[in-house]
């Protein structure tokens, strides 16, 4: 089984899929965030590395896709999806200006020609988190390379990934909203959370 959990920078969605790793004893794979050539530099000048920075996850999310698909009698819990990668980041890049027609088009064809390939996950644990939400915990976690993010790009992100969630017709879909949790440190939040999944998973 494939699941995945996807929702806007500083949702929650590296730290929900470690804990559930750990709960439910499946094996996890983590968007490549360290050790990424082009991150940094894509926050100092997003309009220069965009194309640099969606290529690269593109590539590095495919190759995940691989792992998943060839893996057998296990259950695979992913952060973050190869469908974020064009419906969301890409898409928003393009419809801000960031990321060129030519570019968008080059990526999109690209992108075309690899999801005819993949299987779609099981399950999607959509992580709803408001502006507010956000940006407190992406200063908790004190990147330095994520200090500069502007509130319009996380609004617009949040836009996007309505409008991903409300039209995804590849499979189930289990919105949380997470504003009001704290499920790294409170474990009632985080039962709450396994609760949900439970009932997509046995009922």
């Amino acid at each position: 089984m494939h699941i995945a959990v996807v929702g806007n920078i500083g949702a929650g969605k590296t730290s929900l899929t470690r804990l559930l790793g750990a709960h439910y004893n499946w094996e996890v794979m983590y968007e490549a965030v360290d050790g990424n050539p082009y991150l940094a530099d894509f926050y100092e000048d997003m309009q220069r590395w965009a194309f640099n920075l969606q290529i690269f996850f593109l590539n590095s999310r495919f190759a995940q896709i691989q792992k998943i698909q060839s893996a057998t009698y296990t259950t695979i819990i992913q952060d973050r999806t190869i469908y974020e990668d064009a419906y969301i980041f890409a898409k928003n890049l393009f419809e801000s200006d960031l990321l060129t027609p030519r570019d968008y088009e080059t990526y999109l064809m690209l992108f075309d020609s690899i999801i005819n390939t993949v299987r779609p996950p099981d399950i999607l644990i959509y992580l709803k988190a408001d502006l507010p939400k956000l940006q407190s915990q992406i200063q908790m976690r004190g990147r330095d390379f994520e200090s500069g993010i502007e509130a319009d790009y996380l609004s617009n992100l949040n836009k996007q990934y309505s409008h991903f969630v409300d039209h995804y017709l590849h499979g189930k879909v289990l919105e949380i909203d997470v504003n009001h949790l704290d499920f790294v440190n409170n474990p009632e939040d985080f039962k709450y959370i396994t609760s949900l999944i439970d009932k997509e998973l046995y009922y």
